[in-house]
């Protein structure tokens, strides 16, 4: 049982608690019995909004860890020296350390998560068994709107801007993602509006090639999942992100940026399909194939 949130009441449901990390505030949700997931989420949220693909993957027998990131969900920001993709890996580290978190476990990140999923990786050699970077950060290229391949740090923040609300709306999204989207999100934007502005910067000027091929050079197990509806991480940088890991498990699945919070069970089965799946010594192979067909369109590079 973990050191910092035992108790004498099993926890299966997700359950939010407190932490002092390195010698700050922290909030962190954690629920379930089973193999053990780190969650790492995505800009300008805390982890509430994810509440209904975590408790799907807690049904389906996982322990979720979940928490709150740096400056959101209640959790203090780091230290200015250290607001920093690296800085946000080292802070997870650290997190894990002080609740006793057993190594290693399946780290995964959606958005700005994934991009300190993989500097958390790159810096805690120990933690992480597999990485799943879901929609993530950290490739370096952008498509304009003429077609042209540009740097991701170039990419104007009236796109990416122009771009959250079309991925929002269409659908049934409109009525069960946003309102939770904005509900964890706007408390953040109004609570510490500074802190969102400088996640949002990270996300835009990320390029994570070099931590990337590390991890590649390790040869870390690492599923690259992205939706083909998403206009936020377009596939250009999709593409360059797996292009710098050299040949990662590729998983293509229907829907936009947020279509985990869309489809939950989706999510859930995606993610323990991956821990599930032995972990031989890499061969080239792509596993696309091997999920369900309700998971995954088949769609590898």
């Amino acid at each position: 049982m973990d050191a910092i949130d035992s108790s004498q009441q099993p926890c299966t449901g997700l359950r939010w608690r407190s932490v002092v990390v390195d010698g700050r505030a922290a909030r962190y949700a954690v629920g379930g019995f089973g193999p053990r997931v780190l969650f790492l989420h995505g800009w300008g949220l805390s982890g509430q909004a994810y509440t209904r693909p975590l408790e799907q993957l807690i049904g389906m027998g996982v322990r979720v860890y979940a928490p709150a990131l740096p400056g959101f969900g209640g959790t203090a920001r780091l230290p200015l020296e250290q607001r920093t993709l690296a800085g946000y890996g080292h802070w997870v580290g650290h997190f894990a350390d002080t609740i006793g978190l057993s190594r290693p476990v399946t780290v995964v990140g959606h958005s700005f998560g994934g991009g300190v999923a993989i500097t958390t990786a790159h810096r805690s050699p120990d933690l992480a068994e597999r990485l799943v970077l879901v929609n993530s950060i950290g490739g370096s290229a952008w498509t304009d709107g003429r077609g042209v391949v540009r740097a991701l740090r170039d990419r104007p923040l009236w796109d990416w801007g122009l771009h959250l609300p079309a991925d929002l709306l269409p659908g049934r999204q409109l009525t069960r993602v946003l309102p939770v989207v904005l509900r964890d999100a706007v408390p953040n934007v109004l609570r510490n509006p500074a802190a969102v502005w400088e996640v949002a910067h990270l996300a835009r000027t990320a390029n994570l090639a070099p931590e990337l091929a590390a991890l590649a050079e390790r040869r870390l197990p690492i599923f690259v999942v992205w939706s083909s509806r998403d206009t936020i991480i377009p596939e250009s940088t999709a593409l360059s992100l797996r292009a710098a890991l050299g040949d990662p498990y590729t998983i293509t699945v229907p829907g936009g940026h947020a279509w985990l919070m869309d489809d939950p069970r989706a999510f859930g089965e995606l993610i323990t399909n991956v821990i599930h799946r032995p972990l031989p010594a890499r061969s080239g192979r792509r596993v696309a194939r091997a999920f369900p067909a309700a998971v995954a369109d088949g769609t590898a590079a």
